[in-house]
């Protein structure tokens, strides 16, 4: 009976693993594919990779997400750790207040927080006759990342012990400098996690991009759900291939970051 039930959790999991995977295997097979065609297979070539980076839409897409993408990084782990540190001092129902209100943006549907954030950048700009665009793409774009990089920095701040903070401000520090010679090094695991999660976070989003960039303003998400609307362009297999490929080794990163600082 055990044997079997094992066989089947087996089973389970390799066909969720094959249903899952399959799609994106065969997009990266059909990237190297001579052929137009999905339905031929003409041949092995990269000329649809060469393509790609002579097209200057397409640059221009990538250019736009990856300056979003370490841009927005950047300010969000800067106002996510400010405000991590700040939560762990903060005691009684304000703590808990804010810790609910920095978990909501996390499990809320992006959708919602895509037209929120809409209607409140036309309201913020419509009295100064600026519509939206690359700005307020960046500004989404911090925002939704500075709870993630949140998450990630508070664990670590738990985890240090508190009496190291009163130990160097009874041996002369300023809180400014003690912050700096024994926090940052303890919390900067969980920053640098921070930091490359709401990296990946910005390349990855469609849906917050989509309701926030304006007409003017492109990123590689947007690009290829127009592109794909038109119809499936060998293009769009090789640079949903790229695009797999970098946040797969940013994940890799990650994980192997938080593996070694569990040991």
């Amino acid at each position: 009976m055990g044997e079997n039930l094992k066989k089947i959790k087996y089973t389970y999991f390799g066909l969720m693993l094959f249903f899952l995977y399959s799609p994106i295997v065969v997009l990266i097979v059909y990237s190297f594919n001579n052929s137009r065609s999905r339905a031929n297979w003409n041949g092995f070539t990269f000329k649809w990779y060469i393509e790609l980076f002579r097209d200057p839409n397409i640059m221009s897409a990538l250019m736009t997400t990856l300056t979003i993408a370490l841009f927005s990084a950047i300010m969000a782990t800067i106002i996510g750790t400010m405000a991590a540190v700040g939560i762990k001092y903060m005691k009684g129902v304000k703590k808990r207040i804010l810790l609910n209100l920095t978990n909501i943006p996390v499990v809320a549907p992006e959708i919602v927080i895509g037209i929120s954030l809409m209607i409140l950048f036309i309201y913020m700009f419509s009295a100064l006759n600026i519509g939206l665009g690359y700005h307020t793409l960046l500004l989404s774009h911090i925002i939704f990342n500075v709870p993630f990089v949140i998450l990630s920095v508070l664990p670590k701040l738990r985890q240090m012990d508190e009496h190291l903070i009163e130990a160097a401000l009874d041996l002369g520090a300023t809180p400014f400098s003690a912050f700096f010679k024994v926090t940052l090094p303890h919390i900067k695991a969980g920053i640098i996690t921070g930091l490359m999660l709401a990296f990946t976070l910005s390349i990855d989003d469609f849906i917050i991009s989509f309701f926030t960039a304006g007409a003017d303003t492109t990123n590689l998400s947007i690009l290829i759900f127009s592109m794909a609307r038109r119809g499936i362009n060998p293009k769009i297999n090789a640079l949903s291939t790229i695009m797999f490929i970098v946040v797969l080794l940013l994940l890799f990163l990650i994980n192997k970051r938080k593996s070694a600082n569990k040991k």
